[in-house]
């Protein structure tokens, strides 16, 4: 059955042959004797960059309808600027995925993409046609890889990549549904973190202070104004305005690789804002201003805050690892660096700012953000919160002396409950 060429055309084929050993495909004589005998297949001219016209051929299907379906589905694919063949592969797809999620990541998470698809997804499961690919292939995936010793967030991270490129094939109606859903392998728990007591950090940098400024100077910036380590190591001069009393964040140091150091746009929208500035983070960054300005290597009103003898800013792995050596000379516990950062929060919230401003300086997201990271301080807050309206209104009640003790007792019984609770 032949339809316009513009749309393809249906046809039924087998794989009989002549005496010449030569396959009589479509003019078998059995076809029209036989409905059942072959099978239906579809053939469609689609548009391409090289001369010449690209004839997409696809059969062994059992129905006339069923090979109808199949050729609907590569024309949509073409109108809507995928690829829809029928015979591609589970490889074939990531990597055209790939090259087009290069155009609209950061550089670091496409570095992220391209090992896990090539390093880990395609050998495992690139043979596969997309069309075919179930829940069984990627739940025996996993299997494999926690056998072979994969940690269970790496293996989370490597279907998780895969979720995220079948899922942009179900919003292109590439693919019915995502076959990674639900979820095989749920995402752990995150690590216990470590955070300083103000006592510690104070502890750390007095030694910092001496043992080696500069460094010290890093780390007043990122307690003082809660950035992460890449924006801290991305700052430029003309993002600070001590004058005005705040810094501006712009970029983020981040290494493709481990190895490239590259400037890429911070990890949200709500992340490129400006950081009021403390007159401990001030002192700091004067003292980097004046040490910039020493080196003769760039004027202090360009350049990175934060550099090495040549200008360059240092690598983040090196400031995580002197970090570390640092903290063990001191005699304070080990943390890491975007610990400093939950830091920041701690002091902030366990004193009374309120959560929005919180929110603000660390310059989160959604305030839901801020309140699910540090839900066990806001619980502590909201005591505060409470107790306060306590002392409030009893200061203003007159006295009366059956409800004081009344209320004496049942003070007495609420501070028994707090402290057996905590």
């Amino acid at each position: 059955m032949r339809t316009a060429k513009e749309h393809g055309r249906v046809y039924r084929r087998c794989g009989c042959r002549d005496q010449h050993h030569r396959q009589l495909g479509a003019r078998c004589p059995l076809l029209a004797e036989d409905p059942t005998h072959g099978t239906w297949n579809f053939a469609v001219d689609l548009p391409s960059p090289a001369p010449g016209r690209h004839t997409v051929r696809r059969g062994g299907y059992p129905t006339r309808e069923s090979a109808h379906a199949a050729l609907r589905r590569i024309l949509e694919g073409q109108a809507a600027g995928f690829t829809a063949d029928p015979n591609q592969t589970v490889a074939e797809y990531l990597t055209a995925w790939l090259e087009a999620k290069d155009l609209v990541l950061k550089p670091t998470t496409m570095a992220r993409y391209r090992d896990y698809v090539t390093n880990d997804l395609i050998p495992a499961l690139g043979d596969i046609r997309l069309d075919d690919l179930g829940y069984p292939h990627i739940a025996a995936f996993v299997q494999t890889q926690l056998a072979e010793g994969r940690g269970k967030v790496t293996v989370h991270r490597l279907v998780a990549t895969l979720s995220s490129a079948l899922g942009d094939a179900v919003r292109h109606h590439r693919l019915s549904a995502n076959p990674a859903r639900p979820t095989i392998i749920p995402r752990p728990a995150a690590a216990e973190r470590h955070i300083w007591t103000p006592a510690e950090a104070a502890r750390f940098l007095r030694y910092s202070h001496t043992a080696d400024p500069l460094f010290a100077d890093l780390v007043e910036v990122l307690i003082g104004t809660g950035l992460r380590k890449g924006e801290a190591l991305a700052l430029h001069w003309n993002d600070v305005h001590l004058d005005q009393h705040v810094l501006y964040v712009r970029h983020t140091l981040s290494a493709i690789d481990n190895n490239k150091l590259i400037l890429t746009t911070p990890k949200t929208h709500s992340s490129r804002d400006w950081v009021a500035l403390s007159p401990r983070v001030e002192t700091a960054l004067r003292n980097r201003s004046h040490n910039t300005a020493s080196t003769s290597i760039q004027q202090p009103t360009e350049g990175y805050v934060f550099h090495r003898s040549d200008g360059r800013p240092p690598h983040p792995q090196y400031v995580l690892n002197h970090f570390h050596d640092l903290a063990a000379e001191a005699g304070v516990s080990r943390a890491t660096v975007h610990d400093l950062r939950h830091l920041t929060a701690t002091i902030s919230i366990t004193a009374g700012v309120p959560l929005t401003v919180v929110s603000k300086t660390l310059r989160h997201s959604t305030l839901s953000t801020t309140a699910n990271l540090y839900s066990h301080l806001t619980a502590q807050a909201a005591h505060q919160a409470v107790d306060t309206i306590d002392h409030a209104l009893s200061a203003s009640t007159p006295p009366n002396p059956d409800h004081d003790r009344r209320s004496s007792r049942d003070h007495r019984a609420t501070t028994s409950r707090r402290t057996t609770t905590s």
